[in-house]
């Protein structure tokens, strides 16, 4: 990596000698994830650091006179140097990657993702992608797998949200000033600072880039806010998924072509590159351009090479939901591009749509993604299914469970999202480095916990969520003008020792955050019983384009405002970060309502696992595979109903009546010492055995061990030579196209002993090398482990043919012989078939046995 300065003495104001280290601590973003550093910074400002949690932020705004006097306690001195040495052990101590991999060669893996959520003095995210993000990020420093996080640095980011007095949703964009947010310029040796440039039509654009540390890793970005451009394009990264379809493809072009420039600019090779999304796309070119430049192959071949080391993330469960562009757009933008890698536009336009030449289709991003990718998964068991259907298209005559597709389910990272009383009960039962390494033995060593302890830590994390709450309401309430009177009238209902349950997510149709108003009545009725009373948290934003996700607010705010259970519900504006931490680190039921197959994971769920909290939800995306009657609750029947009014009633009267029958119960029915022994049974079952499963350690090790080293591996078999693999393999693709047309099926038959068939039939290669082709016999599997492919041998050459030849297969006669079905399909021992040849051809007529 390029020598760069980032020592204090860039900073922008100059600190005692003795507390130069403390901004060492506050640049390192780990202290958001940490918390060891909280009491160290609130000493320092306390109401700026219960506002903001922004240590950075506190560094530029605190007075000389403060810091001198903090020089000069020898308690807060004593306290940095002792954070100073846990951090440089942190750094400098082996981790699960050096110890478990120390054999493997990663130069590294390149994250990039378009938004990254790793804290709120950091607000460049919007919802669940970005917290995703910053979770790998965090995760991948925790174990020391060498990954770098690539991403943007927006002028405003996401909409803030606030509530008027008549409950419509009011969207607010402060601006992001750099000078106060964990982040530093990314300077050369000689002090410059670093910036890359993009070719856009007729202009060029300057990008400056930037550095956040995280932990043992680090995180670029990127931004257009440059003097040397002009107003537009200074604005391309002011806002997080606004703007016109234009400035989208603009961002996209910045993320993925200015990303993949700038660790080329920082000499960083990174053997993979890792897309969260099909926002980054562009990478895959920039990086087979630079190949091409290095290497002297055409472009094609660059590409063929590269793509061994590109993984695809999808997180979208709808196709409709991809990035598409237009052609006239995409051309425009595009054409720069072309002229660079010496190709035709209908080239690089074919990478993104179904039918290459047909010139009315869009562009889309995902296409472009899995294309030029050797690894594509979804992020969940059930998300895997789905977008083996959606993607099905691009793999035409292919059955379903055989496009390439996987799965590796989210995880979120536990040391974020859990609270001083879960990190305590969790040292406690499984020790300080639980999460550190590999997770054997914590479900056993959580198990150990008694009902007691598990019930009076659950009570001290609801106390604090009501704490928090009063606190947050009170400003609402008085930001919209509403004095303090009322404001206490309103909460004083809010009950420390009542069932509180919490619904937050982003406010869309397909999550109907407004299922459980099905009932108004019933709902009133279970919130207001006097023995066995319920509070209802609800958080969350609609986009501002989204006027039906506005209505679902408003619909909320109409009914806490009008009904007679006033005081037991709450909406808490503005949801993010650290409001999402509070709600998780307390709630005791986390309700999740989406409209199944529509939630690809979710992880909101998850983070209530560490903190005791238990689930009900719609059987879909993560709930769908984490489900046991012992640990949870599920509504749904575990089938897709597309939008219907008549499931949608069907499935609020289950989520009541799981309320009413079951989850309240368990709640409130007590022993003699006032512990609810079937609720603590489901809670102890949740936290020792599903957050360990649905953290994100296990996911970034699941993808280090089966994604990031295998494409690593690979990659360097295509790229040797100046990539001679690749373009043996392009040669290989070129033949097969050229010949496939001709290739056709003879004759044939099949005997049967009683056990086994014994397939021979003929089949005519045309000119192609036979060894480029697979013979097989397929069958539809009847269970998802059955075998469903049988290789059919080749023979003897047929007389007076030019490459015919019998081919033969002996396959079980356990089902009738019409099941199995010929065909053919390309072979290279080193392609990925069918992501880099998806023909296939079939016989017609099945073969019978007599």
């Amino acid at each position: 990596m390029a020598n760069l300065h980032t020592n204090p003495s860039y900073l922008p104001r100059p600190l005692p000698p003795q507390l130069a280290g403390l901004a060492e601590l506050a640049l390192d973003v780990r202290w958001n994830w940490n918390h060891a550093a909280d009491r160290l910074w609130e000493s320092i400002d306390p109401e700026l650091w219960n506002a903001t949690g922004n240590a950075w932020l506190i560094l530029e705004s605190v007075s000389h006179r403060r810091l001198e006097k903090l020089a000069e306690d020898e308690t807060f001195r004593s306290e940095l140097e002792r954070l100073l040495a846990t951090r440089e052990k942190y750094l400098a101590s082996s981790s699960w990657f050096s110890e478990t991999h120390a054999s493997d060669e990663l130069n590294g893996v390149a994250y990039l993702s378009m938004e990254f959520g790793l804290g709120e003095a950091l607000p460049i995210y919007s919802g669940g992608l970005g917290i995703l993000a910053g979770d790998h990020l965090k995760t991948a420093s925790d174990l020391g797998v060498p990954l770098i996080g690539v991403g943007l640095l927006y002028q405003q980011g996401y909409f803030r949200q606030s509530l008027d007095a008549t409950g419509e949703q009011i969207a607010s964009y402060p601006y992001n000033d750099p000078t106060l947010l964990p982040v530093m310029p990314l300077r050369d040796v000689e002090g410059e600072w670093l910036r890359v440039s993009i070719d856009l039509p007729g202009r060029e654009l300057h990008l400056r880039a930037w550095q956040v540390q995280a932990g043992r890793n680090r995180l670029y970005l990127l931004d257009s806010n440059h003097p040397l451009n002009g107003p537009a394009d200074r604005g391309i990264t002011a806002e997080l998924y606004g703007g016109s379809v234009e400035m989208r493809l603009q961002q996209e072009l910045v993320l993925g072509i200015g990303g993949w420039r700038l660790l080329r600019a920082l000499a960083i090779q990174c053997d993979v590159l890792h897309l969260n999304e099909g926002h980054p796309a562009f990478a895959v070119l920039e990086r087979a351009a630079d190949f091409m430049r290095r290497s002297g192959t055409d472009f094609s071949t660059a590409l063929r090479a590269t793509a061994a080391g590109n993984i695809f993330t999808s997180h979208t469960p709808v196709d409709a939901a991809f990035d598409r562009f237009p052609k006239e757009l995409i051309a425009q933008y595009l054409e720069p591009l072309t002229r660079s890698l010496g190709v035709e536009l209908e080239e690089l336009l074919a990478l993104g749509r179904i039918n290459g030449p047909d010139a009315h289709e869009p562009f889309n991003m995902a296409y472009l993604a899995l294309r030029c990718s050797a690894r594509i998964n979804g992020v969940s068991q059930l998300h895997g299914e789905v977008s083996r259907s959606i993607f099905q298209p691009l793999f035409p005559g292919r059955p379903r469970h055989e496009i390439p597709i996987g799965h590796v389910t989210n995880g979120v990272h536990m040391p974020s999202w859990d609270s001083a009383h879960a990190d305590r009960l969790w040292t406690n039962a499984c020790g300080k480095e639980r999460w550190l390494g590999a997770q054997e033995g914590l479900e056993a060593g959580f198990r150990a916990v008694d009902d007691e302890t598990l019930w009076d830590f659950r009570g001290r994390q609801r106390q604090d969520l009501i704490g928090h709450l009063r606190q947050r309401l009170v400003r609402q309430l008085r930001a919209r003008g509403q004095g303090p009177a009322l404001a206490e009238s309103l909460i004083e209902r809010l009950d420390p020792n009542c069932l509180t349950i919490g619904f937050a997510r982003r406010f869309a149709t397909y999550k109907r955050p407004d299922l459980l108003l099905h009932d108004p009545q019933r709902l009133e009725r279970l919130l207001n019983d006097s023995e066995r009373p319920v509070q209802l948290v609800i958080a969350g934003k609609a986009h501002p384009k989204d006027r039906l996700g506005q209505k679902m607010v408003r619909r909320w705010s109409d009914f806490m405002h009008h009904s007679r259970a006033q005081g037991r519900m709450v909406f808490v504006e503005d949801y993010a970060i650290g409001l999402a931490t509070e709600l998780v680190q307390g709630v005791d039921l986390w309700l999740n309502t989406p409209l199944r197959p529509w939630e690809a994971s979710g992880t909101s769920g998850m983070k209530v696992l560490v903190n005791g909290g238990l689930n009900i939800s719609e059987l879909d995306g993560w709930w769908a595979e984490a489900y046991r009657p012992e640990a949870g609750w599920s509504i749904g029947d575990g089938r897709e109903h597309d939008s219907d009014p008549a499931w949608d009633a069907h499935e609020a009267e289950q989520l009541y009546s799981l309320l009413e029958n079951e989850v309240v119960p368990a709640f409130y029915n007590r022993n003699e010492q006032g512990i609810p022994t079937a609720w603590v049974q489901r809670l102890r079952e949740s936290m020792a055995h599903l957050t360990p499963t649905f953290s994100a350690n296990r996911m970034v090790r699941q993808y280090t061990e089966d994604y990031y080293l295998p494409a690593a591996a690979e990659w360097r078999r295509r790229v040797d030579n100046n990539g001679a693999l690749a373009e043996e393999l392009e040669a290989w693709r070129h033949s097969i196209k050229k010949h496939w047309p001709r290739l056709h099926f003879g004759g044939g038959g099949v005997e049967n002993d009683g056990e086994h068939y014994l397939f021979r039939l003929q089949i005519f290669l045309d000119e192609i090398d036979p060894d480029f082709v697979a013979a097989q016999l397929y069958a539809v599997p009847r269970s998802e482990d059955e075998q469903s492919v049988w290789p059919l041998e080749r023979g003897q050459p047929l007389p007076g043919t030019v490459n015919g030849f019998t081919f033969h297969a002996r396959v079980p006669a356990d089902r009738p012989a019409e099941h199995y079905t010929p065909r053919l399909v390309p072979h290279h021992p080193h392609a990925r078939v069918p992501l880099e040849s998806p023909l296939i051809l079939w016989r017609h007529s099945s073969l019978s046995a007599p």
